[in-house]
């Protein structure tokens, strides 16, 4: 009777895991995978901070004309957003300069960049070049220049309404072109070529095709142009005059009393802005589920 050995069972080579233990990951192995999530998470925690504590404040019952300290919870605030009529005013002007800002340099903006985009011309490179000196240029240096070389050769007490809305307009418009200009840069051009393959006008296959695309684009640029102009303050100090913007109220006040009305307006500024993106991420995804 012949007895046959079975072979030897080959031997684990050493680093290789065991089957039969379970794996265990090292501790610079689960930080190597989550680091990128939990610096994503702790900038946005320190965006967002600020305006939570605004939120926050904006229930405060002030003692004094600091709304600095926390004394107690009030709807006083919200029950009388104006703490003053200069409060009102002021809020009121912001808000029509930041208007007519962003439609005109939404407008302007627009055609630039389809003319950037769309078209070629000796000049455009250094147009292209030149679009981004307000962007990169302090707001301090625009300011004093625009004030300097335009502005005072008008008059010297011509400064107001209009001088700040000019501002703001040159101010935004650099930044409606970049951002229009990258919406066109990613849309897809046989798109049109379809709708003129079959017999659309140049009018129509902007209006039914090229427009719907770029919408977004020019929607989000309209929003930041907005929030751009009714943020500004240094190009504003320069070009206001007599005129009272409300970052120029909030700097003034601060000086001498801070009342939580502030905390209330910036409060339904961050609210009625969410809202907006809201709206447009719903209507977004509205509009991808019926295609």
């Amino acid at each position: 009777m012949t007895t046959t050995t079975a072979p030897p069972a080959a031997s684990t080579p050493s680093g290789a895991a065991d089957p039969g233990r379970p794996y265990r990951r090292s501790p610079l192995t689960w930080i190597r995978e989550h680091l990128l999530a939990a610096i994503t998470v702790v900038v946005f925690v320190f965006m967002l901070a600020p305006n939570a504590v605004i939120l926050w404040m904006s229930f405060n019952q002030p003692i004094g004309k600091f709304d600095y300290d926390w004394n107690r919870f009030s709807l006083s605030a919200w029950k009388n957003p104006c703490a003053t009529n200069e409060m009102c005013h002021s809020l009121g002007l912001s808000v029509e300069i930041g208007l007519i800002a962003t439609l005109v340099s939404t407008a302007l903006g627009t055609m630039i960049a389809f003319a950037m985009v769309r078209h070629r011309f000796k000049a455009r490179s250094g147009i292209n070049s030149l679009l981004f000196l307000p962007m990169a240029a302090p707001e301090v240096v625009m300011g004093a220049t625009l004030t300097a070389l335009f502005f005072n050769t008008i008059g010297p007490g011509s400064l107001g309404f209009w001088t700040i809305t000019i501002a703001h307009i040159v101010f935004c418009l650099s930044y409606v072109v970049v951002t229009v200009k990258s919406r066109l840069a990613g849309m897809d051009p046989t798109l049109e070529r379809a709708a003129q393959d079959l017999y659309a006008t140049p009018l129509q296959t902007f209006m039914k095709v090229t427009l719907p695309l770029v919408a977004p684009g020019i929607g989000a640029a309209a929003l930041l142009a907005f929030a751009l102009s009714v943020d500004d303050y240094i190009i504003t100090a320069f070009t206001a005059g007599n005129m009272e913007t409300f970052p120029m109220y909030i700097w003034g006040s601060v000086q001498r009393a801070y009342p939580a009305q502030i905390d209330v307006i910036g409060s339904l500024m961050l609210i009625c802005t969410m809202a907006i993106i809201a709206l447009s991420q719903i209507l977004g995804r509205a509009r991808n589920a019926r295609r």
